[in-house]
């Protein structure tokens, strides 16, 4: 199983972009995703970002993956 994590965008750089995860930075291809935007969420899949998320979507996904870490499903 695949799964694609939401993460904010911090930094461009051309087809690249610095994205925050809880607080993890990381350097991320963003070639697939057009007008990109320091604030946008995206979808990050095996280092490249695959689609935008609106805020409110990419936050309850981040809540959701918090909950299911700390092993609160539901």
């Amino acid at each position: 199983m695949c799964v694609a994590v939401p993460v904010e965008i911090i930094k461009i750089d051309g087809l690249e972009a610095w994205v925050d995860f809880g607080g993890v930075k990381k350097q991320v291809n963003i070639a697939l995703v057009d007008d990109v935007q320091v604030g946008d969420y995206v979808l990050l899949h095996a280092g490249c970002a695959v689609s935008r998320l609106d805020r409110e979507e990419a936050e309850k996904t981040l809540e959701l993956f918090k909950r299911y870490a700390m092993g609160q499903e539901g």
